[in-house]
């Protein structure tokens, strides 16, 4: 019941009412955002070097020269010249070793061994950075609200990206396997962009604060979030594609551009039976995929980019232009890397364009979901 007033009581005597505070929406949520989005950001580091020494093992044929899978032991690489032995004496039984790398010396295993290893301890290295920060971020209530769930997601597929890891590399120590099975090393490419993805995405998320994501929202473009959506998971098709030109090689072969065996397309597309192993494991088939797909993502780009330039924010302009020269340049290297037939440090640059490209696609994308603030002069 309200309190009666006196009835000469001073009209100023009254206590005065607290002014309403704003950055409610933030309120109770908003954690230490800086702090994480910079161990996002060292994740994205880790996770693109990882990508990058993945390649570079492929590229040198090391990714079977371990052919035990110990996540904890296999931290530890050989310390002495018996344990060196016994390593090489594991590799010298799978067929990789007695069809193709017969009578290869002891220093010789060491220098695909350290490449293999190194891949490894790079993934230790990441799920022990993702914990700690995790757990840390945790257990000092410094996770905004509704980020654990999301910050749990890249842990998870980190633990998944070590099985699949292993179920690739089994593929290549059967009867008559001189490599890993092309579809699961494409398994396992895809899902490091995908752990990439997320990432890039939380840390672009993480860089404003939520209330200025939700008024941002009121200004999105979504004919061209559509589009750039769109763009992502056609370029995501195309680094799917080049992991199986990785598998089989098929980047050393045919080396001229634009055509294949001086045609449109090479001879012997389809003649592995059954049918559907060439889409897998034919040099030919497979490498003439990823051009088509390459020429049909240009295109589709260029589509994007000029929807994106005629966006009124200029800094969406800006990233949809950045898109659209990686792009460019990346279509560059792959022609460059087909006509050189593949040599390793062009390869991995054309590898490395990829995470580039996919990163910048994310950019713009998040930029017309959430564009920001401009004067009414742009």
């Amino acid at each position: 019941m309200a309190e009666k007033r006196k009835l000469f009581e001073e009209v100023g005597a009254e206590t005065p009412k607290a002014a309403p505070k704003g950055g409610m929406i933030d309120a109770g949520r908003g954690g230490a955002r800086g702090a994480i989005r910079a161990w996002l950001m060292v994740l994205f580091a880790l996770v693109m070097a990882m990508i990058v020494v993945g390649g570079l093992t492929r590229l040198t044929d090391s990714g079977l020269s371990i052919t035990e899978w110990k996540p904890l032991t296999g931290a530890i690489p050989p310390t002495s010249a018996e344990a060196w032995e016994a390593e090489f004496a594991l590799y010298q039984q799978i067929p990789e070793y007695q069809l193709q790398n017969k009578g290869m010396t002891l220093e010789e295993f060491k220098g695909i061994y350290w490449w293999e290893w190194g891949h490894r301890q790079l993934g230790r290295v990441i799920g022990l950075v993702w914990a700690l920060g995790f757990f840390g971020f945790l257990i000092a209530r410094k996770i905004p609200t509704g980020w654990t769930g999301r910050l749990l997601i890249p842990g998870v597929l980190g633990g998944v990206q070590g099985a699949v890891g292993w179920w690739m590399v089994s593929s290549g120590l059967g009867h008559g396997m001189l490599d890993v099975a092309s579809y699961r090393l494409a398994t396992h490419l895809g899902l490091a962009f995908v752990i990439l993805g997320f990432i890039a995405w939380y840390t672009y998320a993480l860089a404003r604060p939520e209330r200025d994501l939700m008024q941002a929202r009121r200004s999105a473009e979504p004919k061209l979030f559509s589009m750039s959506t769109g763009l992502l998971h056609f370029a995501f098709l195309q680094i799917l594609l080049g992991a199986l030109v990785a598998g089989i090689d098929a980047g050393r072969n045919y080396p001229s551009w634009p055509l294949m065996e001086g045609g449109l397309w090479p001879s012997g597309m389809f003649e592995i039976e059954p049918l559907w192993r060439n889409f897998f494991e034919n040099s030919g088939l497979v490498q003439f995929l990823h051009r088509m797909a390459g020429y049909l993502l240009f295109a589709f780009g260029v589509v994007v980019w000029l929807r994106g330039r005629r966006s009124a924010n200029r800094d969406t302009q800006f990233r949809f232009n950045a898109v659209f020269a990686m792009l460019l340049l990346q279509v560059v290297l792959g022609i460059v890397t087909v006509v050189y037939s593949a040599p390793v440090q062009i390869a991995i640059v054309h590898q490395l364009g990829a995470v580039l490209l996919w990163a910048l696609i994310l950019r713009a994308r998040f930029a017309a979901r959430y564009p920001l603030p401009q004067s009414v002069r742009g």
